[in-house]
């Protein structure tokens, strides 16, 4: 644990006519070797007053009253030494953290300046007021003395305040560090009280793929256990940690770089269907080419059709040859139903149908007809739904990992989910207390220039009401910049890491100092400035590195390892029967690869698909995985042509009806 400071002062309270203190500024001197600088806290006890500040400029003096004098004395020389010993001084200006008594508000009285100890950085930074909702985020150090930094829960998760936004140079600034350090902190502090879970976007390689393992031996320094000590928080890995990820091409394997067969136990496939996205075509369609009047048919679509899962034709529609009722339930059969509705519309000869214009429809069922190929892997024609669980569980990190995907594939995963967040947030389904959402390039999803997205939306709604209903959010960006002003000025805490000048000379920064900008630009990983609506002024913290495997590592350790189709569709299966065996399904694929001129992956996969959403008996896995697969039909040669009719039509698809395949009417 940290030991208290010298009792001897380290200078005193100095004001002068041209520069006098004020209520929350004071200037004090100190001799050059006073471990005193940027950001140090210090403390000024006087009869009836205490006053506790934090550095945010210095100066250094001597007697000259210019420059030219120590030229002359010197004799240009500049190895020459002055005849008389010059008195040197270090002048600092301090901000107010918090005096005592609060009441009334003065300038600090002339006297002595001590170096804050442990107790006096918990009476500076109020931390005394809130220690049974105390969240560790750091420590102070002042030489080798460390003092624990801790933040309010109530501020940081709600509901008094909420959300956190982290800003630093990408690779320098360690936002992603920082972010699960604390998440780490809140895992284990957070009263028990309260349940909490988090959900996280792994967007660059596998930052977040091994996070429920341990680090490599060496990985924690002498100097991050000493902190992981100080701050009563246990250096060790997530427990409980569930991976998400959409499929690849195939449509069988998991796209993600946690794919070794150690580590297969915990990731889960990412998959939507219809109901899941049609709400998000702003998202998945380009919007320049979506009018109006496409967007009016996309609502009837959804509202007539979709949301009740069927459509019902009128009698005109169905003398037209429409059925009296068609199921709209997944993406082949909106395929199927807006097929029968082209197909009125051309036999009625009419330039529109149900107010809605023939090119409009014509439009729209273009656009959605590839969403499938366009999210191959992510978004699939049958109805199998494989989402994030209903109800959050306590102590849970879960991980969707984008980073193996395409922009506008990560684009609608990260829309959806915190969409759809949003929308349990309002009806109180989170099932936990606090749900911390982290979403990280905060300025690509929410930025300060351009038109107003769903997303924004999205994220402005969270950042304003979330912190009443239980959703937190969590962002990081390297230009603050460049996010939406409303976004981040709702996050009452905010650490800054290293930044470029760049961006220090942005007006958003104009609030520190330049000193304190320029210790910025020059900040080390693991160190970051934090605001809190506790600290009157920003502190100067260190954070440990959190505790589990590194992704680069993780990768080295565990490398991605792809499993050949059949066995990837015989493990699938096997979750619903653990006693299937693996040459029972190679059988059936083979069998279907024989009479198939080759093996058609996709009819497999879709089979295997329908399995999961069916969810038989275990004895019935292989029955009706088999049953979903084409099957073997029987040829002969025709003699005679004499009196053979063309195939009926099936309206349902539009194509000729044929009782012998399987996937007829779908």
């Amino acid at each position: 644990m940290s030991t208290p400071a010298t009792d001897k002062p380290i200078g005193r309270v100095v004001g002068t006519e041209r520069k006098p203190n004020t209520a929350f500024t004071f200037n004090f001197w100190c001799t050059p070797d006073a471990p005193v600088g940027i950001g140090t806290i210090v403390v000024v006890r006087g009869e009836s007053r205490t006053v506790w500040g934090v550095v945010t400029e210095g100066f250094g003096y001597n007697d000259l009253e210019t420059p030219i004098y120590d030229y002359i004395g010197s004799d240009g020389v500049a190895e020459a030494e002055s005849p008389t010993l010059r008195p040197e001084m270090h002048l600092y200006v301090a901000s107010v953290l918090r005096q005592q008594p609060e009441e009334p508000v003065q300038p600090p009285p002339i006297a002595p300046v001590y170096l804050a100890d442990e107790l006096d950085v918990r009476m500076a930074l109020r931390m005394d007021a809130f220690t049974p909702y105390a969240i560790p985020a750091g420590v102070y150090r002042n030489g080798e003395t460390l003092s624990p930094i801790t933040l309010d829960s109530r501020f940081l998760l709600g509901p008094d305040a909420g959300h956190l936004n982290v800003t630093g140079t990408s690779g320098l600034a360690a936002k992603t560090s920082a972010i699960m350090f604390l998440l780490q902190a809140i895992f284990q502090k957070l009263p028990g009280d309260e349940s909490v879970a988090a959900l996280l976007f792994n967007v660059k390689g596998g930052d977040l793929l091994f996070i429920d393992l341990p680090p490599e031996d060496g990985f924690l320094t002498e100097q991050d256990r000493r902190m992981y000590d100080v701050l009563g928080v246990v250096p060790r890995p997530f427990e409980r940690v569930v991976y998400y990820a959409p499929f690849k091409q195939d449509r069988v394997n998991l796209n993600t770089l946690r794919s070794h067969p150690d580590l297969r136990y915990n990731v889960l496939p990412l998959h939507w269907g219809l109901k899941e996205v049609l709400d998000y075509t702003e998202v998945m369609l380009n919007r320049d080419d979506i009018d109006v009047k496409a967007d009016a048919f996309l609502q009837f679509i959804k509202q007539r059709a979709v949301d009740p899962g069927k459509f019902e034709f009128d009698q005109e529609e169905q003398q037209a040859g429409a059925p009296a009722m068609m199921p709209v339930t997944n993406f082949a059969e909106l395929s199927a139903w807006l097929d029968t509705v082209l197909r009125i519309a051309e036999k009625r000869g009419r330039e529109a149908w149900r107010s809605h214009a023939y090119p409009t429809i014509r439009k729209v069922y273009n656009r959605l007809s590839n969403l499938t190929t366009r999210y191959r892997g992510l978004i699939g024609e049958s109805g199998f739904i494989s989402d994030l669980p209903e109800r959050f569980e306590d102590r849970t990190v879960y991980v969707i990992d984008v980073s193996q995907l395409e922009q506008e594939e990560q684009d609608l995963i990260i829309t959806r989910v915190i969409a759809e967040l949003r929308k349990r947030m309002e009806s109180h389904r989170l099932g936990v207390d606090h749900l911390i959402v982290v979403v990280d390039e905060l300025n690509k999803y929410a930025p300060s220039f351009g038109k107003e997205t769903y997303m924004l939306r999205t994220l402005l709604d969270i950042t304003e009401r979330g912190r009443y209903l239980g959703l937190v959010l969590f962002g990081a960006q390297q230009f603050r910049s460049q996010v939406e002003r409303r976004v981040a000025g709702n996050c009452a805490t905010s650490l800054y890491g290293r930044i470029e000048m760049e961006e220090l000379a942005q007006p958003g920064y104009s609030v520190f100092g330049q000193a304190v900008k320029e210790k910025l630009a020059a900040c080390e990983p693991g160190e970051v400035l934090v605001r809190h609506p506790h600290f009157t002024q920003p502190i100067f913290v260190r954070f440990p590195r959190p505790c589990f495997l590194r992704g680069s590592e993780g990768i080295r350790r565990y490398p991605p390892q792809e499993k050949p189709f059949d066995v990837a569709v015989w493990e699938v299966l096997r979750e619903l029967d653990p006693a299937l065996e693996y040459l029972q399904v190679k059988a059936v694929i083979d069998d279907l690869a024989a009479y198939s001129n080759g093996l058609d992956e996709d009819r497999v996969s879709e089979a295997m698909h329908r399995v999961l959403l069916e969810r038989p008996e275990p004895s019935r896995v292989l029955e009706r995985f088999r049953a979903h697969l084409p099957k073997k039909v029987a040829s002969s040669i025709l003699t005679s042509p004499t009196g053979l009719t063309g195939p009926a039509f099936n309206p349902a698809n539009g194509e000729d009806f044929d009782p012998e395949d399987p996937f007829a009417g779908l």
